[in-house]
């Protein structure tokens, strides 16, 4: 079975439940997952990356870190989508890496991660440094639609989040 696999499988039996054996599952693949990150192919970085959020590796959150910063737009963007997903049930993986999500959402080179990153900040707390942020580029006539689009609508579902507290 490929990480690829077992990631599918842990994603699988996150959704039914089966936390004794998603516990049992990330023990035998943590080494596996651990060297797949540190692979000179990004390719195995970015399924690595992925991996992270389907087997729901919270204590790997410092790899997702790493992945932020990989030089691959596949690898950041695998990386946005683990964080996104660790933090369906909570802001704070979100908030604990908001500054580096603001600057994904700004400056990112590819406009895929720009939007990835746009969407995970969805998850986090309503801060208004990340409404403000994002309102700004929903009005900036300089950014590509999908990403102008992307922003309003983050920051305006931030927005309704922030009123409901």
């Amino acid at each position: 079975m490929t990480l690829a696999e077992a990631a599918a499988q842990a994603e699988a039996l996150a959704e039914e439940g089966a936390e004794r054996e998603l516990a049992e599952l990330r023990s035998q693949w943590a080494d596996e997952l651990e060297a797949a990150v540190r692979s000179s192919d990004y390719r195995q970085r970015a399924v690595a990356y992925r991996a992270i959020g389907q087997f729901r590796f919270r204590q790997k959150q410092e790899l997702i870190g790493r992945g932020l910063e990989d030089e691959s737009p596949a690898c950041r963007g695998s990386a946005l989508v683990s964080l996104e997903r660790l933090s369906r049930d909570g802001p704070a993986p979100v908030n604990a890496f908001r500054s580096r999500l603001h600057q994904l959402a700004t400056a990112d080179s590819n406009p895929a991660v720009r939007r990835l990153a746009m969407v995970t900040l969805r998850n986090g707390s309503p801060q208004r440094d990340t409404i403000v942020l994002l309102s700004g580029l929903a009005e900036d006539d300089r950014q590509e639609a999908d990403v102008r689009t992307a922003a309003a609508r983050v920051a305006a579902g931030l927005k309704r989040k922030s009123n409901v507290r």
